[in-house]
Order: C-alpha cells, then sequence, then structure tokens
C-alpha cells in the first residue's frame, strides 16, 4: 500500500517554566503528520521530542523519509526511528486503520481527572492552599507532583513539612526527582515516606543508570520510574513497580496500546506537552489505564500549556493553526 505524508512545524510557549534537575523547558517544537492512503483515508501524528538534540535527530528522519512511502517498508522501519517519530508514525497507522476511530464515529477515550503538577518558586505553597480550598468544599480527593532535586535537600525538606502541614488527609503527593539525587540523597527521604502515608511514590529518585541503587530502594519504598525506562526500555517489560509512560517519546503507541488494552498494571500516563494531536493519544490511554488493574490519576499537567485552537481536539483544526 503507498501512503502520503505530510509534515507541518508547530512551536508553543508552555504557560509556566517547568524547572526539574536537568534544567529548564520552557517552549515546545515539533512536527505535525498526516498520513494519506489511495482512498484518502488519513491519520494524525505528532513529532515532539523534548530537547534540542532528538529534535535535530527527528528533523533529518523525516526529511529522509520523503512524501510517498511504502506501508510495508514503514513498518519494517519504524522500530529504527528516534522514538518521537515512531511514535508520530505509529499514531498515524493505528488511526488510518481505524483502530481507535472508525469512518462513522470517534472513539477515543476522555482523560480521568489527573494529578497536578506544581509550579516551581514562591507560588507553590499558595498554590496549595488554593487546590486545597477547592477540593475541600467538594470532599474529593486529588493528587499532586513536585519537582524535587531542584534546590538543596535541607531547603526541600522544609518545604515538604509545610506542603504536608497544608494538605488534607485524602490527598496524594509525589516526588519526582528526575535522576537528580545520589544513593544518600534518597535515602534521606525514605523516612518520610514511612511516617506519612500521603506520599505515593518517589519518582526517579536516581540517576537512569543506576539501577541497582533503584532496586534497592524499591525495597523500602514505592520507587516510579521514568528516564531509566528510555535509557533501557526492555525496563518496560521486567519493572514490576510502577512505570511513568510518557507515550510521546517512547516509541510506536502501539505497543503501549496493547499493554493496556491486556490490562497490564502498573502504568501511569504522563504527558511531554503535546498539541491537540498528540493530547488525544494521552488522553486514550489515561483513561484505559484508568480502567485497568491498578488505576491512578495520569500526569497530564492541566494548566501549562496554552488554550488556544492548536490543543483543540479535531486535528484538521489542530493542522491549520500550527
Amino acid at each position: 500500500m503507498q501512503l502520503r505524508l505530510k509534515t507541518k512545524p508547530f512551536s508553543f510557549k508552555l504557560n509556566k517554566k517547568l524547572r526539574t534537575s536537568q534544567g529548564l523547558i520552557e517552549k515546545k517544537h515539533g512536527w505535525l503528520l498526516h498520513l494519506a492512503n489511495n482512498s484518502d483515508n488519513c491519520g494524525w501524528g505528532e513529532v515532539a521530542p523534548l530537547d534540542h538534540l532528538n529534535l535535530k535527530e527527528c528533523d533529518y528522519a523525516i526529511k529522509k523519509l520523503g512524501e510517498n512511502l511504502s506501508r510495508d517498508q514503514l513498518e519494517e522501519s519504524i522500530s529504527s526511528f528516534p522514538p518521537a517519530l515512531a511514535f508520530g508514525i505509529g499514531a498515524a497507522l493505528e488511526e488510518l486503520d481505524y483502530l481507535i476511530r472508525n469512518k462513522n464515529n470517534y472513539n477515543w477515550l476522555k482523560a480521568p481527572d489527573s494529578a497536578i503538577l506544581l509550579s516551581p518558586g514562591e507560588n507553590l505553597l499558595s498554590e496549595i492552599d488554593n487546590y486545597t480550598r477547592i477540593f475541600k468544599a467538594t470532599n474529593s480527593p486529588f493528587t499532586l507532583k513536585w519537582k524535587v532535586g531542584v534546590k538543596s535537600n535541607i531547603e526541600e525538606e522544609k518545604l515538604l513539612a509545610k506542603i504536608l502541614e497544608k494538605m488534607p488527609s485524602n490527598a496524594h503527593l509525589r516526588l519526582d526527582a528526575n535522576g537528580g539525587w545520589n544513593r544518600r540523597q534518597a535515602n534521606n527521604w525514605i523516612n518520610y515516606f514511612h511516617q506519612d502515608q500521603r506520599l505515593q511514590w518517589l519518582e526517579q529518585p536516581l540517576p537512569a543508570k543506576d539501577f541497582e541503587g533503584l532496586v534497592e530502594l524499591s525495597k523500602q519504598i514505592p520507587i516510579a520510574l521514568d528516564e531509566s525506562l528510555y535509557l533501557n526500555p526492555s525496563l518496560r517489560n521486567e519493572w514490576k513497580g510502577w512505570q511513568i509512560r510518557r507515550p510521546l517519546l517512547e516509541g510506536d503507541p502501539r505497543i503501549l496500546l496493547k499493554e493496556l488494552n491486556q490490562k497490564i498494571g502498573h502504568r501511569v500516563i504522563s504527558t511531554a506537552f503535546e498539541t491537540g494531536i498528540g493530547r488525544r493519544w494521552i488522553n486514550h490511554l489515561a483513561a484505559l489505564q484508568q480502567n485497568g488493574p491498578t488505576p491512578t490519576a495520569p500526569g497530564l499537567a492541566p494548566g501549562w500549556c496554552p488554550n488556544s485552537a492548536l490543543f483543540s481536539n479535531d486535528p484538521e483544526v489542530v493542522w491549520e493553526a500550527a
């Protein structure tokens, strides 16, 4: 089967700058994909890695693909593509086959309520006060995610005490170090998890390569892997604890879709700040996870992306807005 590929670049600024132990994220750049067959059926994809090196790699690979493609060749080559490009192509092929969408109906699922990604800096505590007031009014539990490893351990330990003081008893807090701690620093935080059940898990506390250290920590408290899964994708099949899965960065999404349809648990769907085209996938996968054996709030970072046509649920509107 012959296919036609169109691409269109996009860029946008986040509403807030995200500072992690690995650096600052304030803009997103990438490409939208439109893949059509001879019957004019089409599928949409998004290619949007987070770092500059992967952007250059995807740029080169997209130009090498050209506009006229063989379906068989795409399927044979997709595993060798940069992961962000493999997501875009796999997403478009899946939609082209009507496995999520069909000719008469859109079967995209709506995302469940997301964990709240806290803003860095001085507004963090007032932000928690605001969310607490909102959720106390409805007596609804909520989940917060806090990026740690940005300041000194002493500063962040003091801040954690203030955060826990403000949080209601039915709320949860996830700590994400983005691989920025060493073993000594990570061990300093273990007691907090033993003392307060509102602490849900510690995400990627150690560098991605320190798998031995991560295993040892996981024997004491819940550990969720993120960066380690991208350094060593085989861990997605081996790690029995929580896995933070960012579909736009990890490759062909049909693999994760199959896992979730098979009710494999301990997956957490997380955003990489995508446009409306990629967000349809994030929402759909998050809904499948919520209906699986280990339901939990996804990490969709509500409020961090602009409110514009680029984030519409209609892919044609997103394409025109890019």
